[in-house]
């Protein structure tokens, strides 16, 4: 069993859990007073043409183990609204990564940009959840859904408002992000399998997202020139995590990354 087999049998049972604490027809009624949605889509279209970054607030992850021993989430936040960024990605899977639906929750009630729930969402619970959170955005990721949950999660964040970021790895998975509706797709230079790292899947796979739609760069953003890679490929955002979480000066390595274009 690979790494993202492994997270999404733990997630499944997390849900249960979940839904036995807080029954979906609770979260139904809280979503009538969550609070307004802000545009994930619109605040990664820049009127400077620059390339957007999504800050990641990110604690800890599978495979690097802990980024950040004095994790504050929403004074990173903080730092990542004042030096630059377009979005906020927060990691709240806390099993693998260390995160937390309630440092979304905090970063919603301190910081005015989008927000997106980072996350193996494989249910409209979640969904429902991340927005009764604050969350303006979804992560999908195609490679843990099958093609009706991919469509209908979609369906779903899209008719509470929220956008959705599909994530792909692969020709294959393009295709079915597309496929599905997908207008707003994240290239994750990731393999979740193995966790090996190159921008050259970005390379790869912009050509095949179809005119209109949006493309993010995901993971092994490293520099200004990391940047300019991607947006020649045809990125429009990245979103970048450990190496701001990394940086000895948080504020000056994300305006390096989002003046790099």
């Amino acid at each position: 069993m690979n790494i993202l087999e492994t997270i999404l049998t733990h997630k499944r049972q997390e849900v249960v859990q979940a839904e036995a604490r807080t029954p979906f027809s609770s979260l139904e009624v809280q979503l009538a007073q969550a609070p307004a949605v802000r545009s994930f889509r619109d605040a990664l279209l820049r009127q400077d043409g620059r390339v957007a970054v999504i800050a990641e607030v990110k604690k800890a992850s599978p495979s690097k183990g802990v980024f950040c021993e004095h994790f504050d989430p929403v004074q990173i936040a903080r730092t990542y609204a004042q030096h630059g960024a377009s979005a906020i990605s927060v990691l709240t899977d806390e099993r693998f990564f260390q995160g937390h639906l309630d440092y979304l929750r905090a970063i919603r009630q301190s910081v005015p940009l989008p927000l997106l729930r980072k996350d193996f969402l494989i249910s409209r619970y979640q969904v429902a959840e991340a927005r009764v959170a604050g969350a303006d955005a979804v992560l999908l990721i195609v490679a843990a859904l099958s093609d009706a949950q991919l469509r209908d999660l979609l369906e779903y964040a899209h008719a509470l408002g929220m956008d959705a970021l599909v994530e792909v790895h692969t020709e294959e998975e393009m295709r079915r992000a597309v496929e599905a509706g997908a207008r707003l797709v994240g290239v994750n230079n990731r393999d979740l399998t193995t966790f090996h790292t190159t921008l050259q899947v970005t390379e790869r796979l912009a050509p095949l997202l179809p005119p209109g739609g949006i493309l993010v760069s995901e993971s092994g953003i490293e520099s200004a020139e990391d940047v300019r890679r991607v947006a020649r490929a045809g990125a429009r955002a990245v979103l970048v995590g450990e190496s701001l979480m990394r940086a000895s000066d948080m504020g000056a390595k994300l305006h390096e990354l989002a003046t790099a274009v």
